[in-house]
């Protein structure tokens, strides 16, 4: 009887202690746990806790891309003019394109900060935090002043909230990815990780759609005076959407699992870099095409086809545009074939088909009709989607619980680095070949071979790294192989 009392009163503490900790945490947990106290080891079952997490997810990755989009574009159109208007038009393109890639640059800082916060304060908490960073900022640039007005202090400010834009996106995607995927069982992760990829295209429609509306209402001398300032101040009621969204999120299952448990790292962002790099440096590789390309593509391509093919810019949006209405289809369809095959394999097989069009593509442009240019833009895009739609499912594949924010969020903030570059060297490596068709082909294809060989790898993981404080147990389980 004294140690039945004894072993109620130590429960009766414990559960105590558990509560106060809660509270001082002020955690949004999912009512999952069991009624004897222990942690959830299942998902929840209800449909609606997680529709709303994709939504959540979805709206702020489509934010996200909106903001880079709208500055790509912006760099590739009015940049140069407004922020280095005393420079000959290759270096305004250069300075435009250097300011684009500061923010990648970045970005890693901005995942070891967000990414360590997600393993320690939870994902939603984060998430809020980064959503907000990232919209103001882009707001921002909407209220700046130019060249003409304040002279250099203009590009300085516009460089300072680039930075401020890159460190808020170091640690958004990756939590958006987990919000979605730990809600769900890993054999429906695949189709769970591939929604918030709709960001992207949702991202691109939105930035397409407003360049060529923008030029239609307003006269050229309206759209260089204020009218490029109307895509950054939509940031702003897209922040408030996007927060609403995510203040309804509950905590995810896994992150509840790990504070109950006490398997939360000290400090996770560490513990994945020191313990894990060989599994970083594939989900970096696995992660360059899926980013890369859109960088390639809708940033470098649209220069390239409007100052050497001869296109349009409305003529490049509008090609883009179809092809983004595409992904918003087949986005969905390739997570459901990652919940057949994994996510890997789908990755593996996007890298190599975008490996065998890559030259193939640059070529037909030489040809400089509108219905090649959809074409090309359809068929270069619809592989490229494939390792996007599954890079996601692939890094949480790999990661276990407890460092899988701070991993995830290293792994794509580098290759965005790397991607970020991608412009100012496909320039220099046009520079150097004189201009030759082929020379995108060759960046497409090492993008492409770098992310099959990954792939390769990582479809060969049979369960996540630091496995031991993976939570719950369902995290154990074999990924498809």
């Amino acid at each position: 009887m004294t140690i039945a009392r004894s072993a109620v009163a130590t429960d009766e503490r414990f559960l105590t202690c558990v509560g106060m900790w809660r509270a001082r945490e002020r955690l949004t947990l999912p009512v999952t746990n069991t009624p004897s106290g222990k942690a959830p080891t299942t998902y929840p079952s209800s449909p609606r806790t997680a529709r709303r997490a994709v939504w959540g997810s979805l709206v702020g990755t489509s934010l996200e891309s909106y903001d880079f989009y709208v500055f790509a574009y912006f760099s590739a159109i009015f940049s140069g003019k407004l922020f280095f208007p005393e420079l000959d038009p290759t270096a305004q393109a250069i300075g435009a394109f250097s300011i684009l890639a500061v923010s990648y640059v970045v970005r890693p800082i901005g995942a070891a900060i967000f990414g360590n916060l997600g393993d320690r304060i939870g994902r939603r908490r984060t998430l809020l935090i980064t959503i907000s960073i990232m919209g103001i900022a882009t707001g921002a640039i909407g209220l700046l002043p130019t060249y003409v007005t304040i002279g250099l202090a203009a590009p300085l400010i516009l460089t300072l909230l680039r930075l401020v834009q890159g460190l808020s996106l170091g640690g958004e995607w990756g939590g958006s990815i987990l919000v979605a995927v730990e809600q769900v069982q890993p054999k429906r992760r695949g189709f769970f990780a591939a929604l918030p990829q709709l960001g992207s295209p949702i991202g691109t429609i939105l930035t397409a759609a407003l360049f060529l509306i923008l030029p239609a209402v307003l006269s050229p001398a309206d759209l260089s005076n204020w009218g490029w300032r109307l895509p950054f101040l939509l940031a702003f009621p897209l922040l408030a959407v996007s927060l609403y969204l995510r203040l309804a999120i509950t905590e995810t299952p896994v992150f509840a699992a790990l504070v109950v448990k006490d398997k939360r790292e000290r400090i996770p962002v560490l513990a994945a870099i020191r313990r894990h790099p060989v599994a970083i440096v594939v989900a970096v590789g696995a992660a360059l095409l899926g980013i890369g390309s859109y960088s390639l593509m809708n940033t470098y391509t649209i220069t390239y086809g409007v100052v050497t093919l001869g296109f349009s810019y409305q003529d490049l949006l509008v090609a883009t545009t179809i092809g983004s209405l595409l992904q918003l289809v087949t986005i969905p369809l390739f997570g459901l074939l990652a919940n057949k095959i994994g996510s890997a394999r789908v990755v593996a097989i996007g890298a190599a088909g975008t490996l065998v069009i890559a030259f193939p593509m640059y070529f037909l442009l030489q040809f400089a009709t509108f219905p090649i240019l959809v074409a090309t833009m359809i068929i270069g895009g619809i592989l490229p989607t494939l390792a996007w739609a599954g890079l996601g499912g692939l890094m949480a594949d790999i990661f276990g619980g407890a460092i899988r924010y701070s991993a995830l969020s290293i792994a794509y903030s580098l290759a965005a680095v790397i991607s970020g570059l991608i412009p100012l060297i496909t320039t220099a490596l046009s520079a150097a070949t004189n201009g030759a068709w082929w020379h995108p082909g060759i960046v497409l294809g090492i993008l492409s071979l770098v992310t099959l060989v990954a792939a390769i790898v990582a479809s060969r993981w049979r369960r996540p790294v630091d496995e031991l404080v993976a939570e719950p147990e369902a995290e154990r389980a074999p990924v498809p192989a």
